[in-house]
């Protein structure tokens, strides 16, 4: 059974803004409100069902957009979670970037340039897997640019989400954290899995070694644009299942809290006669 909450999960995974989270490994493998795999497993399945229709509402409203932003570290769940969560979303209405390391051309503008572009419509759901958040994570830890100016983003980051919010488009934040053991089994998972194999990239070696730096970085960036605006969730990654229904459940709160609304009809039903 899940356990009495006096809180909601967006009210226990939210990072309050200027608030630090430790990003330890106690806290990966914890499960906040809820203990038990199947009644989170079926849980999923409802929130599932609200998603697909919230969104449906979403868009027939079309007043209002929904970013969700996906961060994690390597083989921390974010393509997992898009399966198992964001497949909900019918994909008509519903876009999913990725972002890898800048092209030559988006090299030439702001670092914000290739983001905004992705940016979803209103109606629609927009997902990015990794975001504008790599340009405080791996070009600070790699040393990509000098500090004044990554530190400087953090600021710029705040007034873009707050931009897109006075426009109309929710955004929610998720950094899926799991433990360094966690990130061991799934890298080793994917050496022996053929169907995985594809995504192992020994560069990941290279950035375990850096955990600590990534750490440090990811806790800065949650604590420095965590806002009432564009919350950050962190979500405890070490059990799937808690991921997934963690997720689910935030998203559907987000939906909820929109004003959304059937838009009104243009004829009279009652003046139509179909032969």
């Amino acid at each position: 059974m899940a356990r009495k909450q006096d809180k909601s999960l967006r009210e226990l995974l939210r990072v309050a803004p200027g608030r630090r989270v430790a990003l330890d490994d106690e806290l990966a493998d914890s499960t906040p409100g809820i203990e038990e795999r199947d009644v989170a497993t079926a849980l999923l399945e409802l929130a599932r069902q609200q998603l697909r229709e919230l969104q449906y509402k979403l868009y027939a409203d079309g007043r209002f957009g929904l970013l969700v932003v996906l961060q994690a570290m390597d083989a921390g769940g974010k393509d997992g979670t898009i399966r198992h969560v964001i497949s909900a979303f019918n994909p008509q209405g519903c876009h999913v970037t990725g972002f890898k390391a800048p092209s030559a051309e988006e090299l030439e503008h702001d670092f914000l340039w290739r983001i905004h572009q992705a940016a979803p419509r209103r109606g629609e759901v927009g997902v990015f897997n990794r975001s504008h958040y790599e340009d405080v994570l791996v070009v600070r830890v790699d040393n990509l640019v000098p500090r004044p100016v990554w530190s400087a983003r953090y600021a710029q980051i705040n007034d873009f989400e707050r931009m897109l919010v006075a426009n109309d488009i929710r955004v929610v934040k998720f950094m899926l954290h799991v433990s360094r053991k966690e990130q061991r089994k799934r890298l080793q998972e994917r050496l022996k899995d053929p169907r995985k194999l594809w995504k192992f990239d020994p560069a990941d070696l290279q950035k375990r070694k850096q955990w600590n730096a990534y750490r440090a970085a990811y806790e800065d960036a949650l604590a420095k644009c965590s806002t009432r605006h564009a919350p950050w969730y962190v979500i405890p990654g070490d059990r799937k299942w808690y991921r997934n229904y963690a997720v689910a459940r935030i998203l559907v709160e987000t939906l909820e809290d929109l004003p959304l609304r059937w838009p009104s009809a243009e004829v009279d039903p009652k003046k139509i006669v179909i032969r």
